[in-house]
């Protein structure tokens, strides 16, 4: 039986899953409908969800339609602190509902939605719910819909009764002139083979052929059918399923091909196992084989595998154990430990490696009520962390502080609720802040040569390192021969040098650079006699690991960085007569705005504020604007701070003040670890390359 993947999103409250508690009634899936003002809805399952009325987590449930299709459906977040999860699900969709609020309207969070949809060219129908309630305009959030989303948007039918209980759904037929012609102009503009039929036909095509062509371009992502009704009351419902089985398309995949899936959710089973949510693109998972899986974008090293000890597959609202899941579907599996969201499993999928999702721009300090559960705390942070890898964790054991990585304030109250219901663990968090790197800025080079104080270790390194384009990591690059000396050396000094970038001058990571070895050297293995190994005379991956890091700082203070905070690319829009005052905030914040505009009384304003200026902009916006500013925001780039750059507190790994520990000790005791017993026979140091 095909299967259709099928997401739903919307603006948080617009009631994307009250639609899904509907359509899961009106597949028989339960018997009564959930409400989210009860907390009784099927696919919010975390407290917090229940508590708020908000939905946190991505959950998939199964349904049929009719007696030829299975529908996997995703209730995804609303809140646009969140759109990490909602980004990683539109990767497996086949296609989406986004719904719109027929009281509101088009909200920010729907234009970034839809966006994103588009961009991604997924096959989408839209539904303009609430048309029950008081203040519905379905008419004005069409209109709306037409300007501020996709203008190939194609409405389905009409609303009798509109704003009121009785408000109803009237599905355009065959028989509807007006629809024919409305219909026959969007599909033109895309198809000119249809658009010859028509001319030949003198104006007049068959319902069917519309319809035909209907299902194609909405397959295509080129035409977005609009349904109107009430999850509430069930009203349009009817319409919108027989929409979703008719004009989505089904997945699509080999099932005896080579194993190709991507996983897109990891939560801990009853008895700690990860099990990962696998959408299946090709071949078929089953239970005892074993599947490489790991960073899709990692084609060139060789991946860890697992073996699959378990699979269950979503059929009628429940997760059934099963022998294995195929192309298309999407499963439970248990086994692969280690495996974390965005990894591929066999084969990657196809455009795997272009995904690309922005990084958190926020950072915090969590520390537990208790100082006694510190080191519960780090490890309760850490499983939270493998559900979502774009939440960054950075312990300080000097301190015993663990800083986290945020997208918007709603992750604290979410972080603080789950901590406190699913470990136990009450926790505060200290005041945001942004999130910055260290841009390098120019080129720079160091060395410390073996037995040469103030050099403690048994090693001899050069490093020069330069600025290298964003976006490019970091690079290590040998100046000197491979076998000057043992692999496993070059291979710590690689290690460290990754490590020891994650915090630069001024605590920072520094992204973006290229390091490259310039100097290489150690003492072979020694002995007084019989070949008996004396650490004291010998070099070991050690002395290079320790070394390191000294002189990398070194060469990267000589090189210079400068700090950049994450800046927010903007679009506000505002009631005209209020554009001065919002204006004035955003200078205020240190926003820049680059175009200005009116359209119909509105003021529309597109430019870049500092993230962690943004929240505060949200707050403040709907007093200036009488409750009607609507802000969407996401990152963009990072830029030079002004002033006086921030520092982010050290680790106690910090190389620079492990460097002046070292110099200490070499001061106090004249001599170095080398210097202790003079040079070894048969030394190299001091080769260069």
């Amino acid at each position: 039986m095909p299967t259709l993947n099928l997401g739903i999103l919307a603006h948080v409250d617009a009631g994307k899953t009250s639609l899904t508690e509907r359509l899961l009634h009106a597949a028989g899936v339960v018997e009564t409908v959930g409400r989210v003002d009860d907390g009784s809805t099927r696919t919010d399952f975390l407290a917090l969800e229940r508590q708020r009325g908000i939905t946190i987590r991505s959950a998939v449930v199964s349904f049929r339609l009719g007696d030829d299709l299975t529908v996997n459906l995703i209730d995804t977040p609303g809140h646009p602190d969140f759109i990490a999860e909602v980004e990683r699900v539109l990767h497996v969709l086949d296609g989406a509902v986004l719904v719109v609020s027929a009281v509101e309207g088009v909200q920010a969070q729907t234009r970034v939605l839809m966006r994103t949809l588009r961009r991604l060219r997924l096959p989408t129908l839209l539904f303009v719910n609430k048309t029950d309630r008081r203040g519905a305009s379905p008419d004005g959030t069409l209109d709306g819909i037409a300007r501020r989303l996709v203008r190939t948007a194609v409405p389905m039918g009409a609303v009798p009764s509109a704003g009121s209980p009785d408000a109803g759904f009237l599905p355009y037929g065959p028989s509807d002139a007006a629809f024919g012609e409305r219909l026959t102009d969007v599909l033109t503009r895309h198809d000119e083979t249809l658009l010859a039929e028509y001319v030949a036909a003198d104006g007049r095509l068959p319902h069917d052929r519309l319809r035909g062509a209907l299902a194609d371009q909405t397959g295509r992502a080129l035409v977005h059918p609009v349904f109107f009704g009430s999850a509430v009351t069930g009203a349009g419902v009817g319409a919108l399923t027989e929409g979703v089985r008719t004009l989505l398309p089904a997945a699509r995949g080999e099932a005896e091909g080579p194993v190709s899936g991507s996983v897109f959710k990891v939560e801990r089973g009853p008895g700690g196992e990860r099990l990962a949510y696998v959408r299946m693109a090709a071949g078929t998972l089953r239970v005892r084989d074993r599947v490489p899986f790991g960073a899709a974008a990692n084609g060139t090293e060789e991946l860890p595998e697992g073996k699959i000890t378990g699979v269950e597959v979503f059929e009628e609202g429940e997760a059934v154990p099963r022998d294995a899941v195929a192309a298309g579907h999407i499963g439970r599996v248990r086994g692969l430990e280690g495996v974390r969201i965005g990894d591929a499993l066999g084969v990657p999928p196809p455009g795997t490696a272009d995904r690309h999702f922005a990084p958190p721009t926020l950072e915090t300090v969590v520390a537990p009520v208790c100082p006694g559960e510190r080191r519960a705390l780090h490890v309760a942070l850490t499983q939270l962390a493998e559900q979502d890898p774009l939440i960054d964790l950075r312990h300080d054991p000097r301190t015993g502080e663990t800083h986290v990585s945020l997208y918007g304030e709603v992750q604290k109250e979410v972080l603080e609720a789950t901590l406190s219901d699913e470990h136990g663990i009450a926790v505060t968090f200290r005041r945001t802040t942004a999130l910055c790197v260290e841009r390098v800025t120019g080129c720079g080079a160091a060395h410390e040569i073996i037995d040469t104080g103030p050099n403690p270790f048994l090693a001899t390194i050069g490093l020069r390192l330069e600025p290298a384009p964003v976006g490019a990591g970091v690079r290590f690059r040998l100046g000197v021969e491979l076998g000057s000396m043992p692999y496993a050396f070059f291979a710590a000094v690689e290690e460290t040098v990754q490590e020891v970038l994650g915090q630069g001058l001024y605590g920072w990571p520094v992204p973006d650079c290229t390091v490259t070895m310039t100097h290489s050297g150690y003492w072979p293995r020694q002995s007084h006699a019989h070949a008996v190994f004396d650490k004291s005379m010998s070099s070991t991956a050690g002395d290079f690991r320790n070394l390191t890091p000294l002189v990398l700082m070194d060469a990267l203070r000589r090189a210079g960085t400068r700090v950049c905070e994450p800046v927010h690319a903007f679009r506000l829009e505002a009631p005209a007569d209020t554009a001065g005052a919002v204006l004035s905030l955003l200078a205020h914040l240190g926003g820049v705005p680059r175009s200005t505009r009116t359209e119909d009384g509105t003021a529309v304003l597109e430019g870049d504020v500092p993230a962690a200026r943004v929240h505060t902009l949200q707050r403040r916006l709907p007093n200036l604007s009488r409750g009607e500013g609507v802000l969407e925001s996401s990152f963009d780039r990072y830029e030079p701070v002004r002033g006086t750059p921030p520092a982010r507190p050290r680790t106690d790994h910090d190389p620079l003040d492990r460097k002046q520990y070292l110099l200490r000790v070499v001061r106090r005791t004249g001599t170095g670890t080398a210097g202790a017993h003079g040079p070894a026979p048969g030394s190299t140091a001091g080769h260069g390359g």
